[in-house]
């Protein structure tokens, strides 16, 4: 295995104390993959940049979506054609930027009686979506019959399956995604916080914002901001934002929530990632990943409490009626269900439509007092909202200072240093690292495959140091090791930085929460010297996340 290098290092103290001394080209508020893909698009232009999120980062839309880098074939049916050619052109360059993390799969659209798509549809629609997403070679969609698809996936109702489509997707880990992002826009010099919230604007005379009121969660203190251009990318929260800078206007987001649920393969042993007819006329995924298998989204208006999105038993049943339906051998309950995971989609309202019908297409809104929001978008997306709003940013300067800053750089910026140059690079190391935890005494593929996919090569990194904690249990030094990993290296500051967004733990590998627990806690208390009431917080809230991956309530929070 070789050895790691050149590690981005998201230190909190030190970005704290830049934060307060330093005054910006620009100031992000928002720690998504939205605000994170701007701080990198800005910071590699050779803006001086900063970015605030009030909680830990992705710990909001950008945690919760489908985890695909996708297409969107479903917005080839309301006529989007610029968001399919976009998002398809954006799969292959994320996919090579990180191609670890963003991972090609073949997405298998069964076509039944009666369905969304019809034969000659789905192989017309498929064909126009590898055009505008200039899918080349064996990515390119191929039209299976009957038998072809039943091969593929046996579970399928055999009785109503007419054929299916094969095509191209690429699945991803949403939250690790964001971190890599957002570290390597540390590398280039951003100043980048979690837990510190902005609390208000202070305006000039002429009604400008002179800088954010920031509260830092850890010490109780305040701070001012300053920055010559300031952006909102805050997700659902960009509305209370904008009345914040009194800038809310009849142009407003619409929030829909959706929800997924997850099954151990064993429950759920699809051999491969579908996109498949559900009752009422939608369509959802159901996606195998390492241990487990995910399914989801539901699609419903929300306006619940934005702080704690959770499934309620509609949601839960929904999805089940959908996979019995589809699946019939398989028979699952509620009972069946290991972990789930809900949230909500920032999209622009526009009257009279139903939660599925809105556009995915993201706006920028121009505030009097210079505020810049974004939202509405895609997971997908992320690379090409950054650089549209840089470029609105740009417009707000003098051309003489413009010129002072380089074009977008992302296309090529390798998101993981070391990096793996490819798929099959990442099958081979893959492997090395099976052989590396073989000589440790692990011979689980399934923790070589994870180990890869949520790390890269960084994984070297955490190996290597699980040989330095004398704990007998391999397993147990691994899990210490990522800990340190993630301490030192990706700022965390909670139990639910870890197990949710730095390891996606709590939705797809939740014994390995209950059962760590303890020595992850015993750790973070010496690590982040926590003192007897924020070691009850912190039992508290992960108890709290652990009940809402596990239970379907009656009703939403208000």
């Amino acid at each position: 295995m070789e050895e790691t290098v050149g590690f981005s290092i998201l230190d909190r103290d030190n970005q704290l104390e830049k934060l307060a001394n330093t005054k910006f080209d620009l100031a992000i508020i928002g720690g998504g993959v939205t605000g994170a893909g701007i701080a990198l698009d800005a910071a590699s232009r050779g803006l001086k940049v900063c970015l605030v999120e009030k909680n830990d980062f992705a710990s909001g839309t950008s945690n919760k979506s489908t985890k695909l880098i996708h297409g969107g074939l479903r917005y080839l049916k309301q006529f989007e054609i610029g968001l399919v050619r976009e998002s398809g052109s954006e799969r292959a360059i994320v996919h090579k930027l990180a191609p670890h993390l963003v991972i090609p799969e073949k997405m298998l659209l069964p076509l039944v009686e009666g369905g969304t798509y019809g034969k000659m549809m789905t192989a017309i629609g498929l064909k126009v979506y590898d055009l505008l997403a200039d899918v080349k070679g064996d990515d390119r969609r191929q039209m299976l019959d009957k038998e072809e698809t039943l091969e593929k996936e046996p579970l399928l109702n055999k009785d109503v399956v007419l054929g299916s489509g094969l095509y191209a997707e690429y699945r991803t880990d949403d939250a690790r995604l964001t971190i890599e992002i957002l570290k390597k826009a540390a590398e280039y010099g951003a100043t980048i916080v979690n837990y510190c919230k902005m609390e208000s604007f202070t305006n000039n005379n002429e009604g400008k914002i002179k800088h954010l009121n920031c509260l830092d969660y850890n010490t109780g203190h305040t701070l001012k901001v300053k920055a010559r251009n300031y952006v909102s990318a805050a997700g659902p929260w960009v509305d209370l934002l904008r009345t914040k800078d009194k800038s809310l206007n009849n142009k407003h987001l619409h929030l829909t929530k959706g929800v997924h649920i997850v099954f151990s393969h064993e429950k759920l042993p699809v051999q491969q990632p579908l996109y498949f007819d559900v009752p009422d006329g939608r369509m959802i995924f159901a996606i195998p990943r390492g241990r487990v298998t995910y399914v989801g989204t539901t699609d419903t208006n929300y306006s619940g409490n934005l702080e704690r999105v959770v499934a309620t038993k509609d949601d839960a049943n929904y999805i089940l009626n959908a996979i019995n339906s589809t699946f019939p051998s398989v028979n699952l309950t509620i009972d069946d269900i290991e972990s789930n995971w809900a949230g909500l989609r920032p999209l622009i309202h526009e009257e009279g439509k139903d939660p599925s019908e809105l556009s995915r297409k993201d706006e920028i809104f121009i505030s009097d007092s210079g505020l810049i929001s974004i939202a509405g978008g895609k997971l997908t997306g992320y690379r090409k909202m950054a650089h549209r709003l840089i470029d609105a940013v740009l417009k707000t300067m003098s051309k003489k200072r413009r010129d002072k800053f380089d074009e977008s750089l992302t296309k090529k910026i390798d998101l993981v240093t070391p990096k793996l140059k490819s798929s099959k690079d990442v099958e081979l190391y893959q492997k090395d690292i099976e052989k590396a935890l073989a000589e440790l005494g692990v011979n689980d593929t399934y923790q070589a495959w994870y180990l890869c996919t949520t790390y890269g090569k960084q994984a070297d990194r955490i190996i290597e140091k699980s040989r330095d904690f004398n704990n007998q249990d391999t397993l147990e030094r691994l899990i210490k090791a990522e800990l340190w990993f993630a301490v030192h290296k990706e700022m965390i500051n909670s139990l639910s930085d870890f197990f949710v967004r730095r390891t996606g733990r709590l939705y797809f590998d939740i014994p390995s929460v209950k059962k760590y627990a303890g020595i992850v806690l015993e750790d973070c208390i010496n690590y982040l010297n926590w003192n007897e009431e924020r070691v009850a917080s912190e039992k508290e809230q992960l108890n709290m996340l652990i009940q809402d991956a596990t239970t379907y309530y009656d009703v939403e929070f208000e």
